[in-house]
């Protein structure tokens, strides 16, 4: 029976003997002792069997069948038996169990560790309370920091890109390995110097995947020039987006009274059936949950006044507030309960209403609303011109065969409609950019540049890029020829970005994996903590 539970207990502990076993209320107690004939001195690998002396040490364990356990292990001190060895005695250790000055066994300290690299020091300590292990939050980050590092490799290709540490203060640098996608480094910091050591140390690099800033290309330079740089292509597209916006920025005015898009059929509806007579409903009655419980609430409260009962009474009843009822018992009619919700309030527009109505009238609509907002501003109205406009269209009446003109696209969706796929784009964003493209030849060459550039992208053409600068160059649009004359700063990064496989896509995805580490301890541990996470959690 002792055997079997040993090798339950200790499954991979060799040389362990259990000596009894018993149970101490919610506590498992487990006696053991070692059974190795001798031990090695630890500072001169010696072995010896000279036993000096033994004593029990009560290291923590890992809960069993959900119960804690005590293990009392009783070891020995042995005499170092060379005489060169400034040791003298010295204590068994136990492979995979005990170590040095250690509280805790192994396999626990193990669990440990794996707790604290899954769910930080919070999180981790109330998930090892529910699982029995006694422990606090700076334990769990203490057993993460004694983690090694991961073992070094060698990339042949990296990818490197700069990650928020405090956005918009402090950054650092996350390093990949772009075959395998494994996190192999963080740096604290998002500039050369500290970059080029670390690719000077990795001399077997032969591609680097970057964004296009120019710290990392520097780096690459000065550490390593046999590798090649691969620009990324959503960096790319990223940047001729922001230049196409600034060009359409530069040429706003072509976004200005475009011809209104042709209105579309309106389906034919069926006629709802008249309610039947006699019931108590109107044209104009309110419909919805509100409606049908207010008209409940409304019966029930008009009916139990018919039976005599007072309003107390009919509160206690019901177990409304007595207000509630008063109300419903006010009302005449149940409508009047769902309209109160929408009674209008004095607005400061109400001494000026009879004017714009009146001037309205005269001109028969015939003049802006902007005019009417000026004119009663100028007779002490104080209120916005919004306020002016949304009573205008809401209460006088339209000129017949007069539609207020669609509002002019802005600067974002025009720059949408040039920069995304034309099979995302509705019918109406394809009729107003072709309204736009013809009115403004500058934006009909923009998205014409925007094309042949995406079409590089997704068929890896980048042999026609010295074409494509050229034409972006020779177009003189603001925006557009300063993106292509920047990609002539980097050429040959720009070159194999548009012509090999090679991308920044997991590096990205490492920068996503850092954030969710970053918010799960709540953007308050320090860089050392986070890059051990980074680098070790699964």
């Amino acid at each position: 029976m002792l055997s079997k539970l040993c090798e339950l207990l200790f499954p991979s502990v060799p040389g362990i003997a259990v000596v009894a076993v018993g149970t101490d209320g919610e506590v498992l107690r487990v006696e053991a002792r070692c059974t190795q004939v001798g031990a090695a001195c630890p500072d001169c690998a010696q072995w010896t069997v000279r036993v000096h002396s033994s004593y029990l040490r009560f290291p923590a364990d890992l809960p069993a069948a959900g119960r804690k356990a005590q293990l009392a292990l009783r070891v020995r001190r042995f005499f170092c038996s060379a005489t060169a060895c400034g040791r003298r005695t010295f204590v068994e250790q136990v492979p995979g169990l005990t170590r040095r000055h250690g509280r805790v066994t192994e396999r626990l300290r193990q669990a440990m560790s794996a707790i604290g690299l899954a769910l930080a020091g919070r999180a981790g300590a109330r998930l090892a309370q529910v699982m029995g292990i006694t422990t606090s939050r700076t334990t769990l980050l203490r057993r993460v920091m004694d983690l090694p590092d991961p073992a070094a490799t060698q990339p042949r290709a990296v990818g490197v890109d700069d990650f928020a540490l405090r956005r918009g203060h402090v950054y650092g640098t996350v390093v990949i390995d772009a075959e395998t996608h494994q996190v192999l480094d963080l740096l604290p910091e998002r500039d050369a110097a500290t970059l080029a050591p670390w690719l000077a140390a990795h001399p077997g690099i032969e591609v680097v995947c970057r964004d296009r800033a120019g710290a990392y290309a520097e780096a690459a330079d000065t550490a390593a020039p046999q590798a090649l740089q691969v620009a990324d292509r959503f960096h790319l597209w990223q940047n001729l987006a922001s230049a196409v916006e600034k060009t359409v920025a530069a040429h706003r005015s072509c976004l200005r009274d475009l011809p209104p898009p042709a209105p579309e059929l309106e389906p034919a509806w069926e006629t709802p059936i008249a309610a039947a007579s006699g019931e108590d409903t109107e044209p104009d009655d309110p419909t919805g949950r509100f409606a049908e419980r207010a008209r409940a609430h409304h019966a029930l409260v008009h009916d139990l006044l018919a039976q005599g009962m007072g309003l107390r009474h009919i509160a206690r009843h019901l177990g409304w507030g007595r207000h509630t009822v008063q109300r419903y018992a006010r009302a005449a009619r149940w409508q009047d309960m769902v309209k109160g919700r929408k009674r209008q309030l004095p607005s400061k527009l109400d001494p000026f209403k009879p004017y714009l109505a009146g001037r309205w009238a005269a001109t028969d609509g015939n003049v802006s609303i902007l005019a009417l907002h000026r004119e009663i501003t100028a007779r002490g109205f104080r209120g916005h011109y919004s306020l002016v406009r949304d009573w205008i269209r809401r209460e006088l009446p339209r000129r017949e065969g007069c539609t207020p003109a669609p509002p002019p696209p802005s600067i974002r969706q025009a720059t949408g409609w040039l920069t995304r796929h034309p099979a995302t784009l509705t019918e109406e964003e394809k009729v107003r950019r072709k309204a736009v493209l013809d009115r403004c030849p500058e934006l009909a060459s923009t998205a014409e540049l925007t094309n042949s550039f995406a079409e590089m992208l997704t068929t890896l053409g980048g042999d026609r890029l010295p074409e494509w600068i050229t034409q972006a160059t020779d177009a003189n649009l603001p925006g557009i020829s300063s993106f292509a004359t920047g990609l002539n700063s980097d050429f040959d990064a720009v070159t194999a970005g548009l012509t090999t496989d090679w991308n920044s896509g997991p590096v990205e995805g490492a920068v996503n994996r850092i954030k969710m580490l970053k918010r799960q301890m709540f953007g308050r541990a320090d860089f050392a903590l986070l890059r051990k996470r980074v680098l070790l959690a699964p």
